[in-house]
C-alpha cells in the first residue's frame, strides 16, 4: 500500500514539476515576445482586436496614468500589495464580500493565465504567478505587457487599439487627458466609453489627473528607463 501511494505522489510530482516548468519557459518567452494571446482574450464573448505598442513609443504620461489610476505602489512592491491584500481580507472578514486588492502585476498575470471571478484559490495563483513576473520580467515589461492587454472596451484589448478605437489616432499622440480618460475605463471596460463619460467618470478623470500630477512626471522615470 505505501509503495502504492508512494507511485501515485511519483506521478503527480512528475507532472506537477513538468508543468511548472513549461510554465517557466512561457514567461520567460514573453519577456522577449509579446504574447499572441491571453487567457482573458480566448474567453471573450467580444471579438478581440489588439494591436501592440512598445512602451518606449507610449507618451510618459499613459503608463503614469494607469499607475495613478490602479497601482500608485507598482514601483515599490514586489508583485502584491500586503496592506492591500491586508484591508480587503478585513473587509471580507466583515462581510463585506472579497474584493480586489490586485495590483498591476496581478492583473498582469490574471489576464494572461487565468480567469475572471473572485476566489482564494484563483488569488493564490494571482499573487505567486505576480511574483514570478517581477522575479523572471521587471517592471518596465511587466507594465508594457498590461498596457497591450488589459481590456478597454468590449474586445478591446490594449491602449493601441482603444485609441485607435476611441480617439481615432496612436496610443503614441495621446493627450494627456485621453490617456486619463483611458485609464477610468478599467475597472469596468465593458460598461464605460471615454467619449460620454457620467458626471462621476468625469469627476474620476480629474482625479486621476491630479493623482498623475502628485506622483509627478519622475514617478516611473526609473522603470522606464
Amino acid at each position: 500500500m505505501a509503495k502504492r501511494k508512494q507511485g501515485i505522489f511519483g506521478r503527480i510530482w512528475f507532472v506537477v514539476w513538468r508543468f511548472l516548468l513549461f510554465l517557466v519557459l512561457v514567461i520567460l518567452l514573453f519577456r522577449f515576445v509579446p504574447p499572441p494571446t491571453t487567457a482573458f482574450m480566448l474567453q471573450s464573448p467580444y471579438p478581440v482586436t489588439q494591436d501592440w505598442i512598445s512602451i518606449d513609443k507610449l507618451p510618459s504620461y499613459m503608463p503614469l496614468a494607469v499607475v495613478g489610476s490602479e497601482d500608485q505602489r507598482f514601483p515599490e512592491h514586489f508583485g502584491v500589495d500586503l496592506s492591500a491584500i491586508s484591508k480587503a481580507l478585513s473587509q471580507y472578514d466583515d462581510g463585506d464580500g472579497l474584493r480586489g486588492a490586485s495590483t498591476i502585476t496581478q492583473q498582469t498575470a490574471k489576464n494572461l493565465f487565468l480567469w475572471s471571478g473572485r476566489s482564494f484559490v484563483r488569488k493564490g495563483l494571482e499573487a505567486g504567478l505576480a511574483m514570478s513576473l517581477e522575479t523572471l520580467w521587471g517592471k518596465k515589461r511587466i507594465l508594457e505587457v498590461y498596457l497591450n492587454i488589459a481590456e478597454f472596451g468590449k474586445g478591446i484589448y490594449g491602449v493601441e487599439a482603444a485609441s485607435q478605437h476611441y480617439f481615432g489616432r496612436s496610443a503614441s499622440k495621446l493627450t494627456l487627458e485621453q490617456a486619463a480618460r483611458l485609464a477610468v475605463l478599467l475597472p469596468s471596460p465593458r460598461k464605460r466609453d471615454p467619449n460620454h463619460l457620467t458626471p462621476y467618470l468625469r469627476q474620476r478623470v480629474d482625479w486621476i489627473e491630479r493623482q498623475m500630477q502628485q506622483l509627478g512626471p519622475d514617478h516611473l522615470k526609473p522603470i522606464l528607463e
